[in-house]
């Protein structure tokens, strides 16, 4: 099929599928999809495009359709994104398990694991979370000290069918709504600290886990403390090699900067901040802030597109590495730019912080909540440093 022919029958299905509430800018959390055990649906709508888009395998357009994705290619893919703006389309589903443990999955999981665990995030079925940081382990991960041990064998044999979790996480992102967690534990203490790392995949609900919400300064408490007592997690839940995870930890957290820094792209149905600020004020957009929204938009449209180039080199081949550490820090510097001149736009009124009318707050919150965006997933200072060193190998950097 030629990519005209696979454009005109992908903007048919859409026309067809989509129902018209999911063509509806997102205005609040619940218009969001996170799926997963815990999740209630905020319409029929919302439920119905989900299931559409995941029989199509489009929630992971990219991946194998052995693994419940779509199999398209590069530019297929980019055709259905084209697509699914153009009419506004939402997406179905937001999930760490696609961004993030999917790619880790497909490279490093063995086949068990990946039929186990892929199809159940590419239909939405399973919500999970990320076990990184620590207290006194953040930007200095290879710190970590949750450990697991697994549990002496019966008779001769090598070691028992369990490994047994003690520690603690902090800023798990939404632990107290996921259903599983990707998890970096320390199996050999003896080693240096990048060593003796694995990587553990395991069930929220199994006995011994818990989790303490953290409220932030936006009033939002998307971040938790998780702890971890005596929590038996099967031997076949181990990704990759013992004493290997540290690999797959860099693996994961490029894209989960990746995944950082294009937070802003990625949603569809987001109103352009010229469309917001006619709404608001009409004809009458002062100069200074006419000329500060095209600024923003010209390097939107910028890092839009050096995504797509990164996007397309990755697939070549040639990987990302270093380069996540630019698109993170520069994506985080566009969304901080972008609340801020929301708040400019709205004036006295996005200030405000809870009422009657229909932001209730939102604006102020969400200006709040973009600062974190220089923290989470390693914070700024630390990717200036590796795009000194890594990216533009300027000396003693």
């Amino acid at each position: 099929m030629t990519d005209t022919d696979f454009r005109a029958e992908t903007r048919a299905w859409l026309e067809a599928n989509c129902p018209p509430e999911m063509r509806q800018p997102v205005e609040s959390d619940g218009d969001v999809c996170w799926g997963g055990r815990k999740w209630r649906f905020k319409s029929d709508a919302q439920k119905i495009w989900l299931e559409r888009m995941a029989a199509k395998g489009w929630t992971v357009p990219e991946w194998p359709k052995a693994y419940g994705g779509g199999g398209l290619s590069r530019d297929e893919a980019k055709i259905l994104a084209q697509e699914m703006q153009a009419i506004g389309a939402r997406s179905p589903l937001s999930s760490f398990g696609i961004w993030m443990l999917g790619p880790a999955l497909l490279k490093y999981g063995n086949e068990a694991q990946k039929c186990e665990h892929l199809p159940k995030i590419a239909r939405g079925e399973i919500r999970w979370c990320q076990g990184y940081s620590e207290p006194g382990a953040g930007s200095d991960l290879a710190a970590l000290r949750t450990s697991a041990v697994l549990e002496p064998g019966s008779g001769s044999g090598p070691g028992g069918d369990h490994y047994v979790v003690n520690g603690q996480k902090v800023w798990t992102s939404y632990a107290d709504r996921a259903d599983w967690i990707f998890c970096l534990v320390r199996t050999d203490p003896a080693a240096p600290k990048h060593l003796g790392i694995s990587f553990l995949l395991f069930d929220m609900e199994s006995e011994g886990v818990s989790t303490s919400p953290i409220k932030l300064i936006s009033g939002y408490s998307p971040f938790c403390q998780t702890f971890f007592d005596d929590v038996r997690v099967p031997k076949e839940n181990l990704m990759g090699e013992a004493g290997k995870g540290w690999d797959i930890a860099k693996y994961l957290l490029t894209h989960e900067r990746e995944m950082i820094g294009g937070m802003d792209f990625a949603a569809t149905g987001r109103d352009a901040l010229h469309q917001l600020a006619k709404t608001a004020l009409g004809d009458a957009i002062p100069g200074l802030l006419r000329a500060d929204i095209v600024r923003h938009e010209i390097d939107a449209l910028a890092f839009g597109l050096t995504m797509e180039r990164v996007k397309d080199e990755a697939k070549a081949g040639q990987g990302v590495g270093a380069l996540s550490s630019m698109l993170k820090y520069y994506g985080t510097e566009v969304n901080k730019q972008r609340q801020e001149l929301i708040m400019a736009i709205n004036g006295s009124d996005s200030l405000l912080w809870e009422g009657d009318t229909k932001h209730e707050g939102d604006m102020a919150k969400s200006w709040l909540r973009s600062r974190a965006n220089s923290i989470e997933g390693g914070t700024s200072e630390v990717q200036l440093n590796i795009i000194a060193k890594r990216v533009l190998q300027l000396p003693g950097a």
